[in-house]
């Protein structure tokens, strides 16, 4: 990686997880990091239920809109973290891939959805800190 690091968030309709994982890393790295996000089978809409609990924590997710998954998108980020997507994700040598194992909130509550987007939370402070260390 030279300059910004670029980080995409995939899932399979870009509506719930992706979306909550986008909004934390933009919260904690401000310009610091291009945030994209995407899906290989892209929703209508962002889940309601994932915006209401970002929205708790402070972060509006509602302009936000599921995109279809590019293979120009994956070629120009320096990390693809995926949720769920299996193999509809194109893979490109030299590129870091990180696969969360994270609840799908498609379908549920913002009750469901809550531990969720506190899981996602951490392991975006995560992966902040080791793409831009202190110091």
């Amino acid at each position: 990686m030279t300059g910004k690091p670029s980080v995409l968030f995939v899932c399979v309709h870009n509506a719930g997880r992706s979306q909550m994982a986008a909004g934390w890393l933009r919260h904690l790295a401000g310009d610091r990091v291009e945030v994209r996000s995407a899906g290989s089978a892209p929703a209508a809409a962002v889940n309601p239920a994932a915006v209401e609990a970002m929205r708790e924590v402070g972060i509006d997710i509602t302009d936000q809109k599921p995109k279809l998954l590019a293979y120009d998108t994956v070629e120009s980020s320096d990390v693809v973290v995926t949720m769920g997507c299996g193999d509809s994700c194109p893979y490109f040598p030299g590129k870091r891939y990180e696969d969360w194992k994270l609840d799908d909130p498609a379908g549920k509550g913002v009750d469901a959805v809550r531990p969720i987007r506190d899981e996602i939370r951490d392991r975006v402070a995560t992966l902040l800190a080791e793409l831009l260390p202190a110091g």
